[in-house]
């Protein structure tokens, strides 16, 4: 697989190596882009996989709650000024709004559902295409929900109310005040806003990604030279360690900087005088797994000119 000066950019972009270290992680891949990365992890060359800031994406992520159920949509357009448009903003905070009623996070069901001015969410989005004139895509939707306690939504960078380009979810089962829930709910959707957890808990992360690390903490404890009992224990080590920074519960407080968030969770409800159960959440961040499309002005002019 041939690779471009494009790639190169984009590899660097994604793990803050050199130049030099990129071009040879890609000749040693045979171009994959992802293997490139891996292999300058591998090495300690890549400070981390920055996909989910180095994405193209454009558009709304918009949350809703109602009660103990609350609901989180992303709605993609080809360009931030669509995103600014009174019309496009509309057809988000809507759009999420009917995501309330609807079962699961099916995407086709949330578009065949009834749309408040009339048709559907899917006939509602062909019309603005038409009106825009941009692409716009309804990507996904997730919703939470506890059958006692608070569903607190929380949104950075916020566009409009309840819109913007990271909407957070917490949901806190508890029979606790809604006062105290909503403000353990805030605290904790800003550490999730800022910290990105990738799953509740350490049993729920993913499979591949867990894999993926093993082997890349496999590769680098080749590298020391120990023992292979000692090789073992250090793959398990980073292993343990990636799962205790990367699930929510386990994490430390932002806001403290040495609590983990379960225990913050309990401290909360001791508080209280009632059990507070940090149930599940939700984060989505604008883009959030839609590959960057990089193109380098230099290389496409000075291709341009060699043909």
């Amino acid at each position: 697989m041939a690779y471009t000066a494009a790639d190169v950019k984009n590899l660097r972009e994604r793990t803050g190596a050199g130049m030099m270290d990129c071009k040879k992680a890609l000749d040693e891949t045979n171009g994959d882009l992802e293997a490139a990365v891996d292999a300058l992890r591998a090495r300690g060359l890549a400070a981390a996989a920055k996909k989910s800031s180095r994405t193209a994406a454009e558009g709304l992520v918009g949350v809703a709650v109602t009660g103990t159920k609350g609901v989180a949509v992303e709605v993609n357009s080809e360009t931030d000024f669509v995103a600014k448009n009174d019309q496009f903003q509309d057809f988000v905070r809507k759009t999420t709004e009917v995501a309330l009623g609807v079962a699961g996070n099916d995407v086709e069901a949330l578009k065949a559902a009834a749309y408040p001015d009339g048709g559907t969410v899917s006939d509602k989005l062909t019309n603005n295409v038409a009106t825009i004139g941009e692409n716009q895509q309804v990507r996904r939707l997730k919703t939470v929900e506890v059958s006692q306690g608070l569903v607190v939504p929380y949104m950075h960078n916020a566009a409009a109310p309840n819109l913007g380009k990271i909407g957070v979810l917490v949901a806190l089962e508890s029979e606790a005040a809604t006062d105290v829930l909503e403000a353990l709910g805030k605290q904790i959707a800003m550490h999730i806003a800022a910290a990105f957890p990738l799953a509740l808990n350490a049993d729920d992360l993913d499979a591949e990604l867990i894999e993926r690390e093993r082997k890349i903490a496999a590769e680098k404890a080749a590298e020391s030279g120990k023992p292979e009992a000692v090789q073992a224990k250090m793959v398990d080590g980073a292993i343990a360690k990636y799962a205790k920074e990367n699930a929510l519960l386990s994490q430390v407080f932002v806001l403290d900087n040495k609590t983990p968030i379960q225990q913050v969770v309990d401290q909360a409800g001791k508080d209280a005088g009632t059990k507070i159960v940090l149930k599940d959440y939700v984060r989505f961040q604008l883009g959030e797994g839609i590959e960057k499309e990089v193109t380098d002005f230099a290389a496409e002019v000075a291709a341009a000119v060699a043909g």
